[in-house]
């Protein structure tokens, strides 16, 4: 056999390595990055237009943007560092839509906000749990937690569990 017919690959080259976002992952990734651009158009058209009607509301829907595409990027991204910004990212975004949530329920007044509207004109991403995005926000980081802790990173990388559980 010829040079230029023997397979590229020999048996005793290593494995390729594996990919790492795959079924659940890219779903997750997807529906991270769609937010994300959904708060950054919400939060940009809203801090131009109206910034004086709901300050405090409207920082935090550019706060949540932000949020969302740093999530987006440390989900995809490899290595430990950007594993544990996921986390960082997440746990904070699950915290602050509990809290924002709260807060559009009980005082909305402390966000600015004029009503509970989820829909209305000052609402946030994170208002009433995220109703107006189908509670997505709200559902979002538990997902995104359960899949970063069954994707620990292994030597550096950030690899599927060996179970394949989620992917």
């Amino acid at each position: 056999m010829s040079h230029h017919t023997m397979s590229a690959r020999t048996n005793s080259d290593p494995e390729p390595p594996r990919r790492r976002m795959s079924g659940v992952g890219r779903v997750l990734v997807f529906v991270y990055g769609v937010l994300a651009l959904a708060a950054t158009g919400r939060s940009v058209f809203q801090i131009i237009d109206r910034f004086h009607e709901a300050p405090v509301a409207f920082t935090l829907s550019a706060l949540s943007a932000a949020v969302y595409i740093v999530a987006t990027i440390a989900l995809v991204a490899p290595g430990r560092v950007w594993y544990r910004v996921a986390w960082i990212t997440i746990g904070f975004e699950f915290a602050g839509v509990l809290v924002i949530g709260t807060l559009s329920l009980f005082a909305p007044a402390v966000l600015g906000l004029h009503d509970i509207d989820p829909f209305g004109r000052d609402a946030t991403v994170w208002s009433v749990y995220g109703m107006g995005y189908l509670f997505i926000p709200l559902v979002l980081p538990v997902l995104g937690m359960l899949w970063l802790s069954r994707h620990r990173p292994e030597d550096g990388r950030a690899e599927p569990s060996s179970t394949g559980a989620g992917s």
